[in-house]
């Protein structure tokens, strides 16, 4: 049985690892970390996880996460970085569903984070938690980076066109959209129901953190550099991801549909849907799946990938949970085959 200590227990990601975990039939949930929270019963916070769970709220002490197996941040950005070289050198196993740790060169986090990295020499032994691209890396990994959760959508929707080759010397295009959970928990004004109901709208487009993250793993797919624009939009739903997704210009002499399926056919999370067959946030509410369709609209020289995920599941949780179950040796699929929840 994996003890696993979760750090930052409160805010949504930290919620679903908790609502999965309980699930596990290879995990016991130890330690559940939270300074706002401290000496509560978990289950009092969310009724929804009682009577699985029985868990009080700690604060954070990396004494007693020592004594865990696996121990998931799921807290702010800068918040593991503080604790990840003493819990390494005391052999634990750490995944960090912030950012703290996705980005490999210290320097440009730096930039796009706004603050000095704590133990920059970490950052490359890091390994990026994409299962569908760094498996077996992951199953040797002491430290995991689990991928954002447009990341995690636009990556696997262009992976297979750049590992052909397609996608060289052209422009690659994400169209993105979000339900407002991947804002956090935190109360905020752009959040706020009168504020993003009945609204649409685009965010960040000059600057949104994950694009170096992409343009990062996109480039170590392609081997060169790649011309990567990156559009998010806030949309007036709880849960998902959305993903339209251009390359323009390609030059294609292959079954697009038989390139997908193929780069796909062994992966347990990841669903290319039949030709005219469209994919919707619905179809993947709650699990751990990400779907994607492919096409070529009016046979011309732009491709057009539709990629939906749900940003708590396969954007956070559940991928922090797939990556577990990697670096412990455990089926890949261990305690994420739920279905999605429709409607």
């Amino acid at each position: 049985m994996i003890s696993v200590g979760i750090v930052g227990g409160t805010g949504y990601t930290g919620v679903e690892l908790l609502r999965i975990l309980t699930m596990h039939p290879n995990a016991e949930i130890k330690v559940v970390t939270s300074r706002s929270e401290a000496g509560k019963k978990v289950a009092s916070l969310y009724p929804s996880l009682s009577p699985s769970l029985d868990t009080i709220f700690t604060s954070p002490d990396v004494a007693v996460l020592k004594e865990c197996d696996c121990v998931f941040f799921a807290a702010p950005n800068g918040t593991a970085m503080q604790m990840v070289p003493e819990l390494l050198k005391a052999g634990v196993k750490i995944i960090d569903l912030a950012a703290d740790f996705r980005i490999k060169n210290s320097a440009t986090w730096e930039h796009w984070y706004k603050q000095a990295h704590a133990c920059p020499d970490v950052l490359q032994t890091a390994i990026y938690g994409l299962p569908e691209l760094h498996r077996e890396e992951i199953k040797n990994a002491q430290l995991v980076a689990n991928p954002g959760c447009y990341p995690t959508a636009v990556i696997l929707g262009f992976l297979p066109l750049l590992e052909a080759g397609i996608a060289k010397d052209t422009q690659l295009i994400a169209d993105t959209k979000s339900g407002v959970s991947g804002a956090g928990r935190a109360a905020n004004v752009p959040t706020l129901f009168s504020e993003a109901g009945e609204n649409f709208k685009a965010y960040n487009v000059n600057a949104h953190r994950h694009w170096p993250e992409i343009k990062q793993e996109l480039e170590i797919i392609a081997t060169h550099d790649v011309s990567f624009v990156f559009t998010p939009h806030l949309v007036p739903m709880v849960r998902g991801i959305f993903a339209t997704l251009y390359v323009n210009n390609a030059e294609i002499s292959m079954d697009l549909a038989s390139l997908y399926k193929e780069r796909y056919e062994n992966e347990s999370f990841v669903q290319v849907l039949e030709e005219g067959v469209l994919p919707e946030t619905k179809h993947v509410r709650a699990s751990n799946q990400c779907m994607l369709s492919v096409s070529r609209p009016y046979s011309g020289e732009t491709v057009v990938v539709l990629s939906v995920i749900d940003n708590l599941v396969k954007g956070a949780a559940g991928q922090a949970i797939q990556n577990m179950n990697l670096m412990f040796g455990i089926e890949e699929a261990t305690g994420l085959l739920q279905p999605g929840l429709f409607p």
